[in-house]
């Protein structure tokens, strides 16, 4: 079996294919490298300028060595092999969407940390329990979820029901699935 790629290779590519240095680009997309790419290495840190880093379609087991990444609004890590959200904290009062659909996923330990995450695209994880979905009432700024695909929303038979059910959780929330919602209290 091939050896995975690491991310200073993936970056050397990058830079070879983009003719600019990834230290200073404020986007980053090292997506479905071949062979993939299955550790977030130290070398992220030499991305200070960063504005979106995107590892998707790798095989990413957890989320780490993001310190240095002081500029990170967007981060997208769907398609790996994600298991949990520890790991966010260097970016955790920066990031303002994470982008984590088709992972592993059925703890959001750790999600508490993204004091200004407004986006948040997990669908098709493994989330199946409700004490679980709560957690993401700790986002104080989220108002898009996209979670379609997660044993939770896909458990409750009745459309209606997860709706009141993520409406009752998440007051703040503005679009859900792809979805505006739509409350009756709105004022503004």
């Amino acid at each position: 079996m091939a050896k995975a790629t690491s991310i200073k290779e993936g970056l050397a590519k990058w830079e070879e294919k983009n003719g600019s240095k990834a230290c200073d680009a404020k986007c980053v997309k090292l997506c479905g490298e071949l062979p993939p790419i299955e550790k977030m290495d130290a070398s992220l840190s030499t991305l200070v300028a960063c504005e979106q880093l995107s590892l998707s379609s790798n095989a990413i087991e957890k989320i780490a060595n993001l310190q240095g990444l002081k500029n990170l609004t967007i981060l997208s890590l769907s398609r790996n092999l994600i298991k949990n959200l520890n790991g966010l904290e260097a970016v955790g009062d920066t990031l303002k969407e994470l982008w984590i659909s088709y992972n592993n996923i059925e703890k959001l330990k750790g999600v508490h940390v993204l004091k200004k995450l407004e986006i948040l695209y997990m669908s098709n994880n493994a989330v199946k329990e409700l004490p679980e979905f709560r957690k993401l009432a700790d986002l104080p700024c989220l108002v898009d979820l996209l979670f379609e695909g997660n044993p939770l929303k896909e458990n409750l038979a009745d459309p209606t029901v997860y709706l009141e059910m993520v409406m009752k959780e998440l007051p703040k929330l503005k679009k859900l699935d792809n979805t505006p919602i739509v409350r009756n209290d709105d004022e503004d």
